[in-house]
C-alpha cells in the first residue's frame, strides 16, 4: 500500500471531522473494521488513524477505541497574536501537557469524588480565594519548594494568567509603567494593553535580563512594578542564579517596585535558587498554577500575596470573578495532597530533557536558544529567510508555530519563532520538527 494511499485516507477522514459529519466525541471504526471497509491492510490503518492522532483530531484510549477529539485544536480566537492555523494542526505554538493516562485519571477521580464525602458541598458556592482547607494544601505544596507562607496569604484562581489579570489590577492603575523582558509571555502583553500600563522593555545580557538596564528604567522612568520569569523564563528558557535573584531584589527595593513573579514553568527547574516572593517577601506577588505540569484545561492556578495587599487582592478577586468552581478545586487539590502533580512534574522534567535533546537534533546547525530543562526553543531564523514566508510555509503543511511578534516588546521585532515542544507525542514531535527544519533548508528566497 502506498503513502499517498493512506494520505488520501487520512485526508478523507480529516474532512469528515472538520465539516461536522463526525461529531466530537463520535467513537470510529476499530482499525481492522476501518480495513475491511476500505480494503486496505490492517498496518495502512493504523498508519491512518496515527496520522489523525498526530494532528490532534482524534485521539485513542486503551481499551476503549478511537474517538473525534472533544475539543479539535483550533487557534481562531489568536490568530492575530500568533502564528497558529485556522484548522487542526501539529501545535508547535502551544504547550499542551501530554500525559498518558490523563483521560483515567480524571475518570477515577470523579468516580471517587462521587462516592465519597459531601459530594452536595460542591454544588455550593466557596469563599473568595478558595476554602481553608483547600489553601493549606496548596501552603503544603510551596512549603516543600522552599516557599513558606500563612494560608491567609493564597488566593485560588483560574490559571495564572488570570492571577496575573489579578494583580495588575489590584495594584496598578492605567499609565502605570512596568519593566518587562524585551522577550516576554504574551498573555502579559495582553493585560497591559486590555488595563493602559506601558510595558518598559529590558534587554537580554547573557542568560538573563541585563540589570544596569532594569536600573536605569526604574531611576529614570518612574517605574511602578517588575514582571519577572525568573525560573524557566518563557520565551529563552532562562533561570537566574541567586546573584541575579539578589541585585533584582535589591532594585525593586531601592526604587520601590512591585514583583510580579510568573513561576509558571518553574516546575521543570527541580533545584532553582529560591523564588523572589522568598527573598523579597514584602513586595512580590508570586503566580504559577497546574496547567503546563496537569492540564490546560484544568485551569487552576494560585497567588501568593504580601499581607499588606491581601485585601485589595479580595476585592479583585470577588469583583472579577468571586469564587473557583468547587469541583476544580478540589480535583486540583486531591492531586495535590495525593503526590499525582508531583509525580507529573518529575515526569515532566525527564520529558523536557528527551523533547529538547529532539529540538537540537532537529536544529543542528541552526542559531537555537533553549535550556536543557524547559519545553520550548527559541529559534532564530537565516537573514535571508523571511519570518512570515516561513510560518505560511509550515502552515500549509498543517503546522503551527509562535512568531517572535507575539513574545516582542520592542519596535524591532527579531527574526525568530518560538517552538514548543510538549504538546505532541514524542514520535509526532518528531516528525514536526523535521519538517521545520525542511521548510527552513529547502523554503525559496
Amino acid at each position: 500500500m502506498t503513502a499517498s494511499r493512506t494520505s488520501s485516507l487520512a485526508d478523507a477522514l480529516a474532512e469528515r471531522i472538520r465539516s461536522g459529519q463526525l461529531a466530537p466525541g463520535t467513537l470510529l471504526p476499530t482499525h481492522r473494521k476501518f480495513a475491511a471497509t476500505h480494503k486496505i491492510a490492517l498496518a495502512t490503518a493504523s498508519r491512518v488513524y496515527a496520522e489523525l492522532k498526530v494532528t490532534g483530531l482524534i485521539v485513542g484510549e486503551t481499551g476503549r477505541g478511537s474517538f473525534v477529539r472533544e475539543r479539535p485544536l483550533q487557534r481562531e480566537w489568536d490568530s492575530g497574536d500568533e502564528a497558529r492555523l485556522n484548522r487542526q494542526a501539529a501545535d508547535l505554538s502551544f504547550n499542551h501537557p501530554n500525559v498518558d493516562g490523563q483521560a483515567q485519571l480524571m475518570r477515577s477521580t470523579l468516580r471517587s469524588m462521587a462516592s465519597s464525602g459531601d459530594v452536595a458541598a460542591l454544588m455550593h458556592q466557596q469563599p473568595s480565594g478558595g476554602r481553608r482547607h483547600e489553601r493549606d494544601i496548596v501552603c503544603r505544596y510551596l512549603a516543600a519548594r522552599g516557599i513558606v507562607v500563612e494560608n491567609e496569604q493564597v488566593f485560588l484562581v483560574n490559571g495564572a494568567q488570570h492571577g496575573l489579570d489579578v494583580a495588575v489590577r489590584a495594584k496598578l492603575h492605567t499609565g502605570d509603567r512596568v519593566a518587562v523582558d524585551a522577550l516576554t509571555y504574551p498573555g502579559f502583553k495582553m493585560i497591559a494593553a486590555s488595563d493602559g500600563i506601558e510595558l518598559i522593555p529590558v534587554a537580554a545580557c547573557g542568560s538573563g535580563p541585563d540589570l544596569d538596564v532594569l536600573e536605569r528604567a526604574c531611576r529614570n522612568r518612574n517605574l511602578r512594578a517588575i514582571y519577572s520569569m525568573p525560573t524557566v523564563q518563557n520565551p529563552l528558557g532562562w533561570v537566574l542564579d541567586n546573584e541575579q535573584r539578589d541585585r533584582l531584589v535589591n532594585i525593586a527595593r531601592r526604587h520601590d517596585c512591585l514583583l510580579i513573579e510568573d513561576a509558571t514553568y518553574s516546575f521543570l527547574a527541580h533545584k532553582a535558587p529560591p523564588a523572589l516572593v522568598s527573598m523579597a517577601p514584602e513586595r512580590t506577588i508570586y503566580v504559577s498554577s497546574l496547567s503546563k505540569s496537569v492540564a490546560t484545561g484544568l485551569r487552576f492556578g494560585f497567588m501568593v500575596v504580601p499581607k499588606p495587599f491581601i485585601s485589595a487582592i479580595k476585592a479583585q478577586v470577588r469583583a472579577n470573578f468571586w469564587s473557583m468552581p468547587s469541583l476544580i478545586t478540589s480535583m486540583a487539590t486531591r492531586w495535590i495532597a495525593d503526590g499525582t502533580v508531583d509525580r507529573l512534574e518529575r515526569r515532566g522534567r525527564q520529558e523536557a530533557k528527551i523533547r529538547q535533546a529532539l529540538a537540537r537534533q532537529a536544529f543542528s546547525g541552526l542559531d537555537l536558544v533553549a535550556n536543557p530543562i524547559s519545553l520550548f526553543a527559541w529559534l532564530k531564523l537565516p537573514p535571508e529567510l523571511r519570518m512570515d514566508r516561513v510560518t505560511a510555509a509550515l502552515a500549509e503543511r498543517n503546522i503551527a508555530v509562535s512568531t517572535a511578534q507575539a513574545y516582542a516588546t520592542t519596535k524591532h521585532v527579531p527574526h525568530a519563532l518560538r517552538v514548543g515542544l510538549s504538546s505532541l507525542p514524542i514520535d509526532g514531535l518528531k516528525e514536526a520538527l523535521q519538517k521545520v527544519r525542511k521548510v527552513i533548508d529547502e523554503y525559496p528566497i
